[in-house]
């Protein structure tokens, strides 16, 4: 698209030009970030004929221009399209960017702005929160005549780069699009508020990055050469490739050799693939192998190995320190000369070392930079120093086994000839040569483009290094022999010349006596470890390619750990270590990181007993290894729409193998430093687990999550349900999760772990409902369940009533074979002091659970369960939800002590996400002393937290329901809290048949595998209640009954339909034995049961359309009042329980 101004067409120039005219200088800060037209809709008749229709009706004025006013438009009043524009959009703070006052025109930009189409970009200085530098922004919001997205003058944003960061753009703001509510909602109604896309939400450490981001300038950023690729060759050419790489090829041989240099190059190419895979997936911060593998995988994995990649990379820097000190402590003993003893010389010159080392890291990046390039040339000139020397044969060498090369003595050192080893034994001492591959990721902060230094410096450097390595060791066994005297008279006569079979002997020399005498050789490949520095042209270069090797694989150790561990610091995974996290400098130098590195490396310098570190050092590096190649593995299997990686050339079986070799490698190197790796790996897991930071980066770990969750469920709806696998999955009406606690807990008791459990909440009485207040609830009280360790889920709808509420979460709620199959209720215990059309509604519930083929559950606590009107209980309930993460508070909840199952009400406009102190604590204060009834109502409320001492679970299994009845208390008594409970059952019997019933009800019982202490057999159920129990029942109906009798018929049928829930005489006097019933059997759970910790019973059935409302409450009433806390039970009738295998 051409830059606007040149494809205008001359009349629309017109406009523009005497709009601009109009128009101030620029926005301020006061104004709204969306500068558009609010053209009254009685003006869109004049849009076409009337270009001056479009002018803003909101002029944005500073107090360094005069307001100017706009032309007023046909139809709209600019009062109200300015409270409209005040009241709708946003505000952020652009400043106004012509400080001088000049007026840039749209036709006229400025010289240096870059235009695209509908967005400029202009150089402005932006007084915001990253201080007043010059920023570069897409002027997208301030300018109606940009907004054109299409020719038309809309809020409405085209894609954008600057609306997906997180965090401050180098060259520019974030911007954030406008929110769905801006450009959807009624004008009169407020926008939504400022929000982060899913999963987007800055966590501490990101923000404190931006605000880096935002005010550092200057900073120095390395390209994928200086950056990754010098890095990496730097640390995998170690000390290995001089010294021991020649003892290698004598051992093992070139072919296994070779084959040891490819394995080892094989699993470094594959994590390298895997490394470069993770860092183009997204944007890489600092952090290295940390910050890949705590990204993908997530905390738990990212801070277990974190903390020990830091620390061996802290003790690496000891490694290479002592192996340079011990090179310059041989030097000097060659030259007879020694400040003290040997060990103690490597002291003081590792000391000195690693301060020297420690001064070029806090210098900065760009001096540790130049050091390492400098090394780079030094250790290269010693490469091609070896290479030059074994072109070039000298007799004098010839006695130490160099003769040049020749195809006999690469024949005779192509096999192995290993003496004292093994091929693994070997290979374990070789690989650690290979590692230091992620030596440019871990200074990944300080990457330009990490996503292209990263792949592109690694897989290069592996190539190089790999070559090389190979290089070295097919020119050293086809030059040099295994064995030499270094004896200028060991050469053959010519009479023996026949016998003598060894490569040595076509040039002369017979070595044989070396098999013979071990000791008496010191040269060869077997012997002699410092062969490559004699083949080479010039010694002392070799020297110094040794000295390159060590020093620049410490300086790259002392520089990774630092940035490592203070990217882990910063995530505040270890709370205690936060203080490492600071920064100091343009580059953020972790200052105090290099000091504890320096500790711990000198320490281990001073200690001296590396040989039993190093193993452990290299697992822990391989533990980073396999982690990053499991990390794509799991990425991959999770098929997370996020995991999009630009670098293509990897596959997830492929990892995989490459995380099983890290691990095989582990074990070859060292069995018992791979279990304590993987020990402490473990037990760091286990911790961070434990602590759950409260972070989340979209890791792997969680997609992986909702995969199999996703796949199980698909799979269990293909599955018929069995008997056998049978569980209660509960949809208790407890509004919200924290206003019925006793509820909550009891339901909890018996399905945690065990079955489904879902807080339905109806929310009543809205003539416009806030949808997005319920889903802002929705997110906050489901956070508030799992702080209280309580498994379920909260579902709130908006509903007309209670019962079109519930009728939508029996149809809706749930999800395949994850659907509840029993309605929990609390008791309606106000039944009488409302409008009775509430019962109406309260009793069709339960009548709808049974018509949708539920089972239906009620409890009942004498005291109430509804605790929601009493000031200050959420400091009881909800304690948890004061942890530091938490961005959100459960504000208190004000509703009259009504209906348990009724929809609790917000007592204030608590929708905001974040609630003020100021406004928290005029909620609680101040906290008036609660009244004798609200005190029982809140100790009741906890009753089911507590461990329930040795009582019993007494069980009224008096119907047939398919087991629902007993299996309950059964699960309830399986969990800790109520395990010292024992079940007594009660049955109803004939007192002719009473131990007939006993033992059939015991056998049943023992089948189906389930313990009672007691089975009590009822004989008098049907004897009839006391005379002053039936006249309190009829007392309690006297206001409920329609009294047909007493009136004309159509009276009577016209009150029946206005009210519905009135009692008619006949239907009293049909259920007259029933009511009976119920009144005798709360006699008699006073008799038996007064004492019990739970009554469970079955609750007693209505006809639907033949019992009203009132008197089916009034029979739950009668059989549940004044009683410990009381389940009434009533499957739908199926069997859920069996005693068949």
């Amino acid at each position: 698209m051409s830059a606007p101004s040149s494809t205008t067409s001359a009349p629309e120039q017109d406009f523009l030009a005497s709009d601009a005219g109009l128009r101030p200088p620029g926005p301020t800060p006061s104004q709204s970030r969306f500068q558009v037209d609010l053209v009254a809709e009685a003006a869109g008749a004049h849009e076409e004929k009337s270009p001056s229709s479009d002018a803003s009706t909101t002029v944005p004025f500073s107090d360094k221009t005069s307001p100017v006013a706009p032309p007023e438009a046909p139809g709209a009043d600019p009062g109200v399209g300015g409270e409209e524009a005040k009241g709708r959009f946003r505000v952020v703070n652009f400043a106004d960017p012509s400080a001088a006052g000049s007026a840039a025109s749209p036709e006229a930009p400025p010289a240096e702005s870059l235009q695209n189409g509908d967005t400029v970009m202009s150089e402005t200085s932006l007084h915001s929160s990253t201080g007043g530098q010059h920023h570069y922004h897409y002027d997208t919001h301030t300018n109606t005549y940009y907004l054109r997205t299409f020719g038309h003058n809309t809020i409405d944003a085209v894609p954008n780069i600057d609306f997906y960061r997180q965090t401050s753009a180098p060259l520019g703001e974030k911007l954030i699009r406008p929110t769905l509510s801006e450009l959807h909602d009624e004008l009169d109604k407020e926008p939504f508020e400022d929000g982060f896309a899913n999963g987007d939400e800055l966590t501490p450490a990101e923000e404190a990055a931006a605000k880096e981001a935002a005010e550092s300038k200057g900073v120095v950023k390395f390209g994928w050469i200086k950056g990754v690729l010098v890095r990496c060759m730097l640390n995998i050419w170690g000390v290995m490739l001089f010294i021991r790489m020649s003892w290698i090829v004598g051992q093992a041989g070139i072919g296994l050799s070779c084959l040891i240099v490819a394995m080892a190059t094989v699993v470094t190419t594959i994590t390298g693939l895997s490394t470069s895979a993770i860092a183009t997936n997204g944007f890489v911060r600092g952090g290295g192998a940390y910050y890949l593998i705590s990204r993908s995988l997530g905390p738990e994995f990212g801070g277990s190995i974190g903390l020990i990649f830091a620390f061996a990379n802290a003790v690496a820097v000891a490694m290479y320190v002592v192996g340079f000190a011990e090179t310059v402590v041989e030097l000097l003993a060659g030259s007879g000369v020694m400040m003290t003893d040997e060990i103690n010389d490597i002291r003081i010159i590792g000391t000195i070392t690693v301060i020297l080392l420690l001064g070029i890291s806090v210098a900065g990046m760009e001096w540790e930079a130049k050091a390492q390039i400098f090394l780079l040339v030094v250790l290269i000139t010693a490469i091609f120093n070896y290479f030059i020397g074994t072109f070039i044969t000298v007799k004098a060498k010839e006695s130490v086994g160099f003769f040049g090369y020749d195809g006999v003595i690469m024949w005779e050192n192509m096999g192995p000839d290993f003496r004292g080893e093994t091929f693994f034994s070997v290979f374990s001492i070789f690989f650690p040569a290979a590692t230091g591959i992620l030596a440019g990721a871990n200074i990944s902060g300080d990457l330009a483009d990490p996503q292209l230094a990263i792949p592109r410096g690694t897989l290069l450097a592996i190539l190089i290094t790999g070559i090389v390595y190979l290089g070295v060791a097919v020119s050293t066994g086809s030059c040099i022999v295994r064995d030499a005297s270094g004896n200028v008279n060991d050469t053959v006569s010519s009479q023996f010349m026949m016998n003598c079979t060894e490569a040595a002997c076509k040039f002369g020399y017979d070595f044989s006596t070396c098999k013979s005498d071990k000791g008496g050789c010191r040269y060869g490949l077997h012997n002699d470890f410092q062969v490559m520095s004699m083949v080479s042209g010039f010694g002392p270069v070799i020297t110094a390619g040794i000295f390159s090797a060590t020093l620049s694989s410490a300086l790259a150790s002392l520089v990774s750990a630092p940035k490592v561990f203070q990217a882990l610091c910063k995530d505040n995974i270890y709370p205690g270590l936060s203080m490492f996290a600071k920064g100091y400098g343009k580059n953020n130098e972790p200052l105090r990181g290099y000091i504890l590195t320096f500790v711990i490396a000198l320490a281990f310098i001073l200690i001296a007993e590396l040989n039993v570190i190093a193993p452990i050092i290299s697992n822990f590096f391989l533990a980073s290894y396999a982690l990053i190649n499991f990390s794509v593995f799991h990425a991959s299997l999770a098929n997370s729409p996020g995991w999009r990686p630009s670098f293509k050339y990897y596959n997830m079986w492929v990892s995989l193998a490459g995380a099983a070799l890290c691990c095989g490698v582990m074990f070859v190197i060292n069995w018992w430093a791979a279990l304590l790796t993987n020990a402490i790996v473990l037990g760091l897991f286990i911790y961070v687990s434990y602590k759950k930071p409260d972070v989340n980066w979209g890791s792997s770990t969680q997609a992986l999550t909702y995969h199999q969750a996703l796949t199980h469920t698909l799979h269990l709806s293909g599955v018929e349900d069995h008997i056998k696998n049978f569980r209660p999955q509960c949809l208790v009406m407890t509004g919200y999760p924290n206003s019925r606690p006793a509820l909550l807990d009891l339901v909890n008791s018996f399905t945690k772990n065990v079955g489904l459990m879902i807080c339905g909440h109806i929310r009543t009485g809205y003539r416009r409902p806030n949808f997005k207040d319920l889903t802002t609830d929705q997110a906050r009280y489901q956070r508030w369940l799992l702080k209280n360790e309580t498994k379920a889920f909260y579902t709130p709808v908006f509903a007309e009533d209670m019962r079109q509420g519930t009728q939508y979460l029996l149809q809706a709620a749930g999800l395949g074979r994850l659907k509840p199959n029993t309605l929990v209720l609390g008791f309606k215990n106000d039944w009488r002091d409302g409008d009775m059309m509430n019962v109406e509604t309260y009793i069709s519930m339960i009548h709808d659970s049974f018509d949708f083929q539920f089972g239906a559950v009620i409890l009942r606590l004498k005291e109430g369960l509804d605790v929601s009107h009493i000031q200050g209980q959420d400091d009881l309930l909800s304690s948890q939800e004061k942890s530091s993460g938490m961005k959100d508070v459960i504000v208190s909840i004000d509703t009259s002590k009504d209906s348990d199952a009724d929809s609790s009400k917000l007592s204030s406009k608590a929708t905001s996400l974040q609630n003020s102190p100021a406004v928290h604590k005029e909620k609680r204060s101040p906290t008036l002393p609660l009244n004798g009834s609200d005190q029982r109502l809140l100790e009741a409320s906890q009753q089911f937290q507590k461990k329930q001492g040795k009582g019993t679970v007494d069980v009224w299994w008096l119907f047939d329901d398919g087991g629902l009845t007993l299996l309950i208390p059964y699960l309830l008594t399986n969990k800790k809290r109520w395990k010292d409970c024992k079940i007594r059952v009660f049955i109803g019997g004939k007192i002719n048949r009473i131990d007939h019933d006993r033992r059939a009800m015991a056998t049943l019982l023992s089948k189906f595998r389930i313990d009672f202490s007691d089975i009590n057999v009822l004989g008098d159920i049907n004897t009839k209640p006391k005379k002053e129990h039936v006249s309190a029942f009829e007392e309690m109906i006297e206001p409920y009954r329609l009294k047909e009798d007493d009136m004309e018929q159509d009276a009577a049928e016209t009150l029946k339909d206005s009210e519905p829930w009135r009692i008619t005489d006949n239907e009293l006097e049909l259920y007259r034995a029933k009511t009976n019933r119920q009144i005798r059997l709360n006699e008699l759970l006073k008799e038996h049961s007064s004492t019990a910790n739970l009554i469970v019973m079955s609750l007693p059935l209505a006809r639907k359309g033949a019992v009203s409302s009132a008197l089916y409450m009034a029979w739950l009433e009668a059989l549940s009042q004044d009683l410990p806390p009381i389940l009434l039970v009533r499957g739908n009738h199926q069997s859920v329980l069996t005693f068949y295998s």
